[in-house]
């Protein structure tokens, strides 16, 4: 059964979008679906062969030239700072930016080039790092920022005392600690923006349950073959049943990035049957999302792990 959920909209020519993870899955249906609307779209990826052939469909399917792929390793904070950087000096606003990449559920723990959980690295302090630092530019722009967290952030908690999971490592519970942490970074920033004056829309989507590789196998990471999640995902998604395509759970990252109606300091998810699947719409804040104290205490250990100290 073939999905052909959509949404308005609006024209975004003239108006840059940076989203991570377009190089395949979620976020390349994201990146897809803005450069339809016309928006100039930079995909930060890892993979640079991987990207450019993801950038080259982009254009052939939307006739949108100004599609173009940029070097970034989330993981690595080095990464980080060599993108922003270069993005700084070329000087262009910034009026979208979605953070869409993730790893999830190493089998067994690993640490990322800085020391850090894998997942913390890449779901948040990359994350974190990476908006801190373009700062000047999303200002400029007025942007939309838009995290894209999990249903997964609906349960478990922040590993405060243990973020990098020395002792007791569980895939599942450090990936629930990761997209919460980034939902509560989300969250203080959009505050923050309103008390200080910085023009940024900040709010929260998540893609409700999809096929996507994040559970696909991947050898690299230490899973050999596809787990039995992933394939049973892909079933019920070819037939239509509960879950989404990638082109239809994209849609609740481009409503919430986009739609005038979209406002910062909310969650957009899908709005079928238990928000597996279906067109965009608002949804209840998590709980493990609505504490202001949770949320400033996060920015303040994002930036004692990072050493960057947000200033603008």
């Amino acid at each position: 059964m073939t999905n052909t959920l959509d949404i308005p909209v609006p024209d975004l020519t003239g108006k840059l979008a940076l989203i991570t993870g377009a190089s395949d899955g979620v976020g390349f249906e994201i990146a897809a679906r803005l450069a339809r609307a016309g928006a100039a779209i930079v995909m930060p990826v890892r993979n640079q062969e991987k990207g450019a052939s993801a950038a080259a469909k982009i254009r052939e399917r939307t006739g949108n030239a100004e599609v173009t792929v940029r070097q970034l390793d989330l993981s690595s904070l080095d990464s980080v700072t060599a993108l922003s950087d270069e993005l700084i000096r070329e000087g262009r606003p910034i009026e979208i930016l979605i953070a869409n990449a993730g790893v999830m559920n190493p089998p067994t723990r690993r640490l990322s080039a800085d020391g850090f959980e894998l997942q913390l690295a890449t779901n948040h302090l990359g994350h974190f790092a990476l908006t801190a630092r373009l700062l000047p530019l999303l200002r400029a722009g007025g942007a939309r920022v838009t995290s894209q967290i999990s249903v997964a952030a609906d349960q478990g908690q922040v590993n405060w005392t243990d973020p990098n999971w020395d002792s007791g490592y569980s895939p599942m519970k450090a990936y629930s600690s990761s997209k919460i942490a980034l939902g509560l970074f989300a969250m203080e920033l959009h505050r923050r923006s309103e008390a200080e004056g910085w023009g940024i829309r900040s709010n929260l989507s998540h893609p409700g349950v999809t096929p996507t590789n994040l559970l696909s196998a991947q050898p690299g990471m230490g899973r050999p073959r596809d787990t039995v999640a992933v394939r049973v995902i892909r079933a019920l998604s070819r037939r239509g049943i509960l879950v989404g395509t990638p082109s239809s759970a994209a849609l609740t990252a481009v409503y919430a990035s986009t739609n005038p109606a979209a406002e910062g300091g909310r969650l957009y998810g899908p709005s079928g049957f238990r928000h597996l699947g279906g067109l965009p719409g608002e949804q209840a804040v998590f709980s493990r999302l609505r504490s202001e104290a949770d949320a400033r205490r996060v920015w303040e250990l994002s930036e004692q792990l990072t050493g960057l100290r947000v200033a603008v």
